[in-house]
């Protein structure tokens, strides 16, 4: 599907390695929005999540970072296209990424693969292999555009997820919230998502189920998504 339409938007996928998913859907719909007014989407591949929190945040001024070329093909199409302002698409690698402020939210949903076997497409392995954007370096671009206030919200596969942990609170983030996403209820865990923030505190766990037995969309799903997906009436 070269087009996803979503309620308030439309994502050109023509050009990017990494097509719109549910992991990227359910992050934009879950991270905490409120009090941010300026945010970081590393790695926006299509632009999905930069469009989300837009919608969500139509105040926020959103900065979106991507460093493969086919990819900021579908961004800037996207961004275009879309109802928003102030969303800004800024080529190459946030390493190299230099801006005036810091962000009150840095958002992500970033290449976890290490070792595993490599796709013959130099962009797929670009968006899902951690070689141009490892965890360190991840946690290394919100210390760099963020202050004390700031949040950092990521989604993983439980297991990077508990390196991503660890690497973050080397760093001196605290986690703020876990939610731990089960494609049905009968089977255990298989995302994360993470919130961390420099201020210490109660952790706040989570669960979701996207599907209820008989294959149907939980009510905490429809709840989460219903604003975004054009086949979940309001």
């Amino acid at each position: 599907m070269s087009t996803f339409q979503f309620k308030q938007f439309s994502i050109q996928q023509a050009h990017a390695a990494m097509k719109v998913s549910t992991d990227g859907v359910l992050l934009g719909a879950w991270v905490d929005l409120n009090n941010v007014k300026r945010i970081l989407d590393i790695g926006t591949g299509t632009g999905l999540l930069a469009l989300m929190c837009k919608q969500r945040q139509p105040e926020a001024i959103i900065n979106a970072v991507e460093i493969d070329e086919n990819a900021l093909i579908d961004a800037e199409a996207n961004f275009k296209r879309c109802p928003w302002s102030d969303l800004h698409l800024i080529p190459g690698a946030v390493q190299n990424v230099m801006v005036a402020e810091p962000f009150d939210l840095v958002i992500s949903n970033p290449p976890y693969f290490n070792d595993s076997l490599k796709s013959p497409t130099l962009s797929r392995n670009t968006a899902r292999h951690t070689d141009t954007l490892s965890f360190s370096e991840l946690v290394e671009a919100f210390v760099a555009h963020s202050h004390s206030l700031s949040r950092f919200a990521v989604v993983l596969p439980c297991n990077e997820a508990q390196i991503f942990i660890s690497v973050a609170a080397e760093a001196g983030l605290s986690l703020r919230r876990h939610c731990l996403v089960k494609t049905t209820p009968t089977k255990m865990p298989s995302r994360s998502l993470l919130e961390f923030a420099w201020i210490s505190g109660v952790m706040m766990q989570e669960e979701l189920e996207i599907k209820q037995e008989g294959g149907t969309y939980s009510a905490d799903f429809e709840a989460l998504c219903k604003p975004f997906y054009l086949k979940m009436p309001d």
